[in-house]
């Protein structure tokens, strides 16, 4: 199968290119600076990778792992929803489409509630929340148009999924454990705003895996990608980044439409997943 994937130099892209790859697939990654260039806006020659190809997962977006500035909140809109377009655009032109395009989504879509998981069907997207800071809502609009752009591609020969993923845990440099796993390590991995609150959490081979069942089953539209166990954070007893809406937002976000497709986790409860992802710095000072 070739699979094209925008944004794949990432730090999730690296993993997911490097298992897909060795699960004897053809991996293109599409890159500002590696791979086939493109610049996450314009149709260019980039556009010919798609043209026969499998599957596409664009995983294209600004990175989180900032704060929440106005312009930083801009960029990380413009980012997500014109690459989305661009890609439909692309798969719109060409002669033999892909069957597939899973597009990069977000568990944040939904709102800030203690009272009930959210899951594909009854889940209560964000944005309307009494009492939280302004710019969460904005996080929200980020997913919705995210998804809208995706949505709104005159693509009537390729499967839609968008992967609502909640925080991703690898153990390699570079994404949220690392900062986890050392902030715990300097004594600040305590509760945070009464540790209420929810936290979401996927282990990276289960990202992989979600990501090739999806390639091979035939569902359509939104699906979570989170592990099946959501707890709140003083159990969790992480601090994920430096941004307070990471902190202090409740994610009780449940996979329903993997669960009724079949998929078994690997990893479904944070303990096992935990001492997984913890294992490969046992030997570090």
């Amino acid at each position: 199968m070739k699979v094209v994937i925008p944004g794949g130099s990432g730090h999730i892209g690296t993993f997911l290119s490097r298992a897909l790859s060795a699960a004897g697939h053809e991996v293109v990654v599409l890159g500002r600076r590696t791979g086939v260039r493109w610049d996450g806006r314009t149709l260019g020659p980039w556009a010919a990778e798609l043209d026969g190809a499998d599957a596409v997962v664009n995983l294209a977006g600004r990175s989180v792992s900032c704060r929440y500035t106005t312009e930083s909140l801009r960029e990380m809109m413009a980012s997500r929803v014109d690459s989305a377009r661009a890609v439909g655009a692309a798969i719109a032109a060409a002669a033999r489409p892909p069957r597939v395009w899973l597009q990069m989504s977000t568990a944040t879509i939904y709102a800030h509630r203690f009272d009930a998981p959210n899951d594909e069907a009854t889940g209560v997207l964000g944005g309307a929340e009494p009492d939280v800071p302004g710019y969460w809502s904005y996080s929200v609009e980020i997913a919705k148009n995210w998804e809208a752009a995706q949505a709104a591609a005159d693509t009537p020969a390729t499967r839609k999924v968008a992967l609502r993923t909640a925080i991703v845990m690898s153990p390699e440099r570079g994404g949220a454990f690392t900062v986890l796993r050392g902030l715990v390590r300097a004594g600040l991995g305590g509760p945070v705003a009464g540790g209420a609150q929810y936290v979401s959490w996927l282990h990276e081979t289960d990202f992989v895996r979600t990501v090739e069942f999806l390639l091979d089953r035939e569902l359509d539209g939104p699906v979570n990608l989170a592990a099946p166990d959501p707890l709140p954070q003083r159990e969790f007893m992480r601090v994920l980044r430096s941004d307070t809406e990471l902190l202090r937002k409740s994610r009780r976000v449940v996979p329903t439409r993997l669960l009724e497709a079949g998929f078994t986790f690997r990893y479904p409860d944070w303990p096992t997943a935990a001492r997984d992802l913890v294992a490969p710095h046992r030997a570090e000072p």
